[in-house]
């Protein structure tokens, strides 16, 4: 995790493991456009599958996709759950967190190996990443947007808290979650121009 931040305000950039386990298991089933917001599709790019022959006992495609955006939903509120890929201790044959999803479960257990092997190499590439922007002290410049807001506007930030879900996708935006997260490619920042021009507004927004 990233923090930038002064008396009265917070930033953070991180990952959030939970939520690229959802996203591979969104991009394995093939549910295109799935989920608020509709984010883009991970990178690198996971390979769809038929599941038919899992899902067509218990609702089919139709009911995977609402199990999935329910899993999505709560974990945009809580990008930072517990889930299998990071707790070892938790029995994967069990999945206990889907026992209501059927669908959403029979289609993670046959994944599950492939997703914990894939969200485990992000989140190392996300580890190496931070280092080198620590580095570099690129991520300053969420500091500068901060300052620069507060000299236009002649006066101390407001009391907020901003948090920054960096996840590996293919298409390089972010997307605004009012009040207080944004979710974005996590290349997004390595492009200075592109980075302040989604996440600027919202800063000054909220100072």
């Amino acid at each position: 995790m990233q923090q930038n931040g002064g008396a009265a305000w917070k930033i953070t950039m991180d990952t959030s493991p939970a939520m690229m386990t959802a996203l591979y298991v969104r991009d394995a089933a093939g549910l295109v456009g799935a989920g608020e917001p509709a984010i883009s599709k991970a990178s690198p790019r996971v390979h769809p599958m038929d599941h038919h022959h899992l899902t067509a006992p218990v609702g089919g495609q139709e009911a995977l996709r609402i199990e999935w955006e329910n899993w999505w939903r709560a974990l945009v509120k809580n990008p930072h759950t517990i889930d299998f890929a990071v707790d070892p201790g938790l029995d994967p044959e069990a999945f206990g967190q889907f026992e209501n999803s059927p669908a959403l479960q029979r289609v993670f257990q046959a994944h599950y190996g492939a997703a914990l092997e894939w969200v485990q190499k992000r989140s190392l590439e996300y580890k190496k990443l931070q280092s080198e922007r620590y580095v570099s002290g690129v991520s300053g410049i969420l500091q500068d947007m901060v300052q620069d807001r507060e000299l236009e506007l002649g006066r101390s930030p407001r009391n907020f808290e901003l948090s920054i879900i960096e996840l590996p996708l293919c298409e390089e935006r972010a997307w605004y979650l009012e009040p207080d997260t944004i979710i974005m490619s996590h290349n997004l920042l390595s492009q200075p121009e592109i980075f302040r021009s989604y996440v600027q507004p919202v800063v000054e927004l909220l100072v």
